[in-house]
């Protein structure tokens, strides 16, 4: 079952939000809302959606993955053109969180859906069964629910909710589009209110607000409590609470309490002092945070007033955030004071909680820990923070409470998950499901596949011939190590006579964030030039060695692919990058340029789109990678990687993070057959010429007081790079351009102002202008 085409009804944050996705994802797009205007000759009378898209457009975070997608969005609205559903494979209602309005749209478009259309809600809480009232056999057949988490593009989740009369076909091809076209993790859900991750999110958040009350803490506090602390988002409770609106979670706390009968109440301060005040969050300016020109405000429920914001740090929070998971939860229950019995209660309440709905939200508990990791940003779901505090512990605390001891929790033998089984409902202990058309790297370590391991590196064996070579230093940054275990991966490949390798990681953060500036700032102050001179000759030595290598090499990019990781992923015969990939030679930031071959192979590549052309101005390449390197431009999807020309448009993306390693192997396989490592090239170099251009355009920078001294000293050395030096105009090999970025980089590297860019960067994170 193809779908091309989507509609979606109701342009607010969620409805623009899935337009923007699908529409980024490559799909027709029809986003209809309310009329604007009751004339139907007004031009007003579509604003609604068009607003909608346009703030989709504008938004921070992107909602689209390119600006170009937006053109693939059609706007109008429910009275004069919901007959673009009748095209429309897959229709989406986004509407108000109300049952009777969403029930009168399902009337109208099952008068005029195709008979493949495929029909869902994305209601964050309201019963599927609630929403069907009144529809017939057909519609009933081809209707379940798709609630996406804010903002769509971004969370990795999306729940699936069938009805006992759901077509299976419409489940499957649902799960099908959603994973493969827009890159979701699926979690079938039961039809229960509030589902999984609402159900048990909108329960915590709701019992720490309580509980904050009852210990007498600060949003602040709770905040640095419930965060990555104990393995949460770093949004943490109230700082989400911004980012979904209060006014969104004043309605779902209030349908999920209508229907389940539960105290789902919020505190009444909150209601009344930020909700009714119109006070909802970031998309109005202040909640329970506010930005002031003084800085981050903090609501305070105790005076309810701002007070400046006082972040909790240190101690031993301190102490605890930097142990592993399995490690920092015992330690966070074992504070002292307040905040340390604010902890205890808090995780004992939300397992009892979870242990006593599981089985009526979900099919077993993987799915409820995948729910709460994909949906809410959890580093663990809650079954592994159960197994992390220990059976005993969530024992005693629940005696110490007066809580009963929930069934499930009597079942488990020890732990919930054990030796690659986890614990079904009826008490036996089953096979973790994978998840589909993935390749796990860590599950393929464990089963014995690892070729090389050298500690900061491994190569693995991924079947059919063909390997991955996986950075593990911090940040995935590329040192030492990383380059001797490519170096011995690439023998080993070859030796081995398999098909090709792939280059990536599961880093959820960083493919690489280039070369570890705190090693070079060292040798700087050690003095040892020579050992820089020569640890810059191989890495250029290590990026090409990936170009010439006799197999094919796909790096697989995901996340921040910054500097020399850059340079690896620009250096591959493909790149299979996730569609979610940050890309740019950010060396300029810091003073310096890309001295691994970046500045070379965009003057390579751009010039190479040109010189088939004849009297063409080959200073347009140029001027194309000088701007990309000397402004340290940075793409905010692999779509905009391809649109800057980082991707080539023969590199593919992957719009599901758990799809990129396998379709990265299929890659190599589709190229291995008669491969050959391309030819050395040559590019004609400006010379002089063109650097006079780009000197004088930096010249002028700097007299309208846009670029300091030493921006156009980092700015000429990128151009003289580009130009291929200041001689006459000539043809230039590769080795000479990397001749020619080595000897500039090491330049740059022995200035002061470049040394104090990379002793800030090194200590506040930030770029220095100096």
């Amino acid at each position: 079952m193809r779908m091309t085409t989507v509609g979606v009804v109701g342009a607010g944050a969620m409805g623009s939000g899935i337009a923007a996705l699908a529409a980024s994802a490559g799909c027709r797009v029809v986003l209809l809302d309310i009329p604007g205007d009751s004339d139907p000759k007004s031009p007003n009378r579509s604003a609604p959606a068009k607003n909608g898209l346009q703030k989709a457009i504008k938004s921070k975070p992107a909602s689209f993955m390119e600006a170009a997608a937006a053109a693939r969005v059609r706007t109008g609205n429910t009275e004069d053109h919901l007959q673009l559903l009748a095209e429309c494979d897959w229709i989406c209602e986004a509407i108000v969180e109300l049952a009777e309005p969403k029930q009168q749209l399902f009337a109208r478009i099952e008068a005029l859906m195709k008979p493949t259309a495929i029909i869902s809600s994305n209601t964050s809480g309201i019963p599927m069964s609630v929403l069907l009232e009144g529809r017939g056999e057909k519609f009933r057949r081809r209707f379940l629910g798709t609630h996406f988490f804010n903002p769509p593009r971004y969370m990795h989740l999306l729940e699936i909710i069938p009805t006992p009369e759901t077509d299976p076909a419409v489940i499957g091809a649902t799960r099908e589009f959603a994973e493969r076209t827009l890159g979701k993790g699926i979690v079938i859900a039961k039809d229960v209110p509030g589902f999984v991750a609402n159900r048990l999110g909108v329960y915590g958040m709701v019992g720490t607000m309580r509980r904050m009350e009852q210990h007498g803490l600060t949003i602040d506090e709770v905040d640095g409590l419930t965060g990555s602390l104990i393995g949460r988002a770093r949004t943490a409770t109230f700082r989400t609470g911004d980012l979904s609106g209060l006014d969104v979670l004043a309605h779902v706390t209030k349908g999920i309490g209508g229907a389940t009968g539960e105290d789902f109440a919020l505190p009444s301060w909150m209601l009344d002092e930020l909700v009714a005040k119109g006070k909802l969050g970031d998309k109005t300016g202040g909640g329970f945070y506010a930005k002031t020109k003084e800085g981050t405000q903090t609501f305070d429920w105790k005076s309810k007033s701002y007070l400046p914001q006082q972040r909790l740090e240190g101690g031993e929070i301190g102490q605890a955030i930097r142990m592993p998971i399995a490690q920092r939860l015992p330690a966070a229950v074992a504070m002292s004071g307040a905040q340390g019995a604010f902890l205890r209660d808090h995780l004992a309440d939300a397992a009892h909680y979870t242990l006593t709905l599981a089985a009526e939200l979900a099919y077993d508990i993987v799915a409820i820990d995948r729910a709460m990791e994909w949906g809410y940003g959890w580093e663990a779901g809650p079954f592994q923070i159960m197994d992390a505090l220990g059976i005993d512990w969530l024992r005693g605390e629940f005696r110490a409470q007066g809580k009963s001891i929930p069934p499930l929790l009597e079942m488990a033998k020890g732990s919930f998950y054990k030796d690659g089984e986890f614990l079904t409902f009826d008490g036996t202990y089953e096979p973790i499901p994978g998840i589909p058309g993935r390749l796990a790297l860590a599950s393929l370590a464990k089963s014995g596949r690892v070729l090389d391991d050298n500690g900061l590196s491994r190569l693995i064996d991924l079947g059919d011939g063909v390997a991955c070579f996986e950075f593990r230093s911090k940040m995935n940054s590329l040192g030492e190590g990383v380059l001797k275990g490519l170096e011995s991966a690439l023998s080993k490949v070859e030796k081995l006579g398999f098909n090709g390798m792939v280059i990536g990681n599961e880093d959820a953060r960083a493919f690489s964030v280039g070369a570890d500036l705190s090693l070079v700032s060292f040798a700087v102050s050690a003095g040892a030039w020579d050992d820089i001179a020569l640890s810059c000759k191989a890495f250029q030595d290590s990026v090409m060695s990936i170009r010439r290598a006799p197999f094919p090499v796909v790096v697989a990019p995901a996340g921040m692919t910054l500097g020399g990781g850059s340079e690896f992923t620009l250096h591959a015969d493909a790149v299979q990058a996730h569609a979610e990939t940050y890309m740019g030679l950010v060396e300029a930031g810091v003073g310096l340029l890309p001295g691994g071959g970046g500045t070379k192979e965009l003057l390579m590549r751009f010039t190479a789109e040109l010189q088939n052309y004849e009297e063409v101005d080959l200073f347009a390449a140029v001027k194309r990678a000088f701007k990309l390197i000397a402004f340290a431009t940075t793409t905010t999807s692999a779509y905009e990687a391809k649109a800057l020309g980082f991707l080539r448009d023969s590199d593919r993306i992957s719009m599901n993070r758990d799809h990129q390693l396998a379709d990265a192997k299929a890659r190599v396989l589709d190229l291995a057959r008669g491969y050959l490592p391309p030819i050395e090239r040559t590019v004609r170099a400006l010379g002089r010429e063109g650097l006079g251009n780009l000197e004088y355009a930096l010249w002028a920078a700097k007299e309208a007081g846009q670029a300091s001294a030493h921006d156009v000293r980092v700015g000429r050395a990128i151009a003289y790079v580009l130009c291929g030096g200041d001689g006459t105009p000539r043809d230039v090999t590769e080795q000479d351009l990397l001749d020619l970025e080595r000897e500039q980089f090491l330049s740059l590297l022995g200035t002061k102002e470049t040394q104090e860019r990379i002793a800030y960067t090194l200590k506040t994170g930030k770029p220095l202008r100096n």
